[in-house]
């Protein structure tokens, strides 16, 4: 493709396509959450021990951030369609693999590699950036992640739903078929993007050690995300436990329609990408640090299964997802506007981290929960976005 074809293309993205890269990246991202509410129905069902059960949802996690740390970086070497399609029929394989199994070990290697496979989301966040000009970098890309966070907040509702009204199996039956399909139209459609970029993988990654020490808005930017990010994970992981408990007795029914509220945060993403274009980036985040926190301090403010109790669930549960999906985008627009020729590398290196801060918000909560309850749970939680905001009151104007 010629300068001047490049050119056009990126002055001029289409809104299809901007769409087409959002439903994918919801898509691809939900496979990472669809066996989370599953795990006491696929361990009873292919024989895992209670005690092994977690590791259904650890091996994906650690297979994501494996392949943000290995596959992701490609982005910056490799014609980027081409690395998508492969990520996806990985992706699809182990699929299938997880539908038919009832061996233990294969199902576990299996969710291992949906993750692996599952990055391909992230190797198209920063190519849609690619295709978008630098006045609209903000929006486009804050649109795409919609498609992503609305993936990630529908994923645990429909498989739950799906597993009730069929059987587990059949969400990642669903899942293959839908990735299947996908590959093949982004194999036709997507327009070619190869790096210019000759250096070899081995130099590839032992730069990211490098761009992780020089670059201090990467830093600064995934250490805001890995709090925030800390407490979505917590809250998601500690909230169907309250729910089903004695105190509500919701349904699983009840648990995922209530999981669906969080799907109007996702407004807040496009949103957020408006506000960087027009270089409102400090005060939004600000903003979106300080909504994670108050979605916090209602619920540690009014406990209780009645209607107003009820509705503060509710509220908190959108404020939490639109501070959290808000800045993401921020984040994710701050370090796009960095060199093109680093931007997979910069992209693989900002998820890893926060995702790490999203695995001990899991971790922690389910343990804060089990130790002191639900309030407690709360109290480290809100201890994470705190830390955020005051880091943030650190940077430079």
């Amino acid at each position: 493709m010629n300068a001047s074809n490049k050119q056009k293309i990126e002055k001029n993205i289409p809104t299809w396509l901007t769409v087409l890269l959002a439903t994918a990246c919801g898509i691809i991202v939900a496979n990472l959450y669809y066996a989370q509410p599953l795990v006491g129905l696929i361990s009873s069902s292919i024989g895992l021990s209670a005690g092994s059960a977690g590791l259904i949802v650890t091996l994906t996690q650690i297979g994501y951030v494996i392949g943000l740390l290995f596959i992701v970086p490609l982005g910056d070497l490799v014609e980027n369609r081409r690395l998508v399609v492969f990520s996806l029929l990985l992706t699809s394989i182990a699929l299938v693999v997880t539908a038919m199994t009832k061996s233990p070990m294969l199902f576990l290697a299996a969710a291992l590699f949906i993750g692996l496979g599952s990055v391909a989301a992230q190797v198209l966040v920063p190519y849609a950036s690619y295709l978008a000009s630098a006045s609209s970098r903000g929006r486009v890309v804050g649109n795409v992640m919609s498609g992503l966070l609305l993936g990630i907040m529908l994923s645990r509702p429909l498989s739950s739903l799906v597993a009730d009204f069929f059987s587990w199996p059949t969400i990642f039956a669903i899942s293959a078929a839908a990735i299947i399909v996908l590959a093949a139209v982004l194999s036709k459609v997507l327009p070619e993007r190869k790096p210019s970029s000759n250096t070899s993988y081995g130099a590839l990654l032992s730069s990211m050690w490098y761009l992780l020490r020089t670059t201090p808005i990467l830093r600064r930017r995934a250490i805001y995300h890995a709090c925030v990010f800390g407490t979505f994970s917590l809250f998601w992981t500690t909230v169907p436990l309250l729910l089903s408990g004695p105190v509500f007795h919701f349904s699983q029914k009840a648990i995922a329609l209530y999981a669906l509220v969080g799907v109007a945060g996702a407004i807040a993403a496009p949103l957020a990408g408006r506000l960087a274009d027009r270089g409102w980036t400090r005060s939004a985040t600000g903003i979106a640090l300080g909504m994670v926190i108050v979605s916090v301090l209602l619920l540690l403010v009014i406990q209780s299964n009645s209607p107003v109790g009820i509705t503060v669930l509710v509220v908190s549960a959108i404020l939490l997802d639109a501070g959290v999906s808000a800045n993401l985008v921020l984040g994710q627009r701050a370090i796009f506007a960095l060199g093109p020729e680093i931007r997979s590398r910069l992209n693989g290196l900002f998820m890893a981290i926060f995702f790490f801060g999203g695995a001990l918000g899991s971790a922690v909560g389910g343990w804060a929960f089990a130790w002191g309850g639900w309030s407690a749970a709360l109290w480290i939680g809100i201890v994470f976005p705190v830390i955020a905001l005051l880091y943030f009151f650190t940077e430079k104007k």
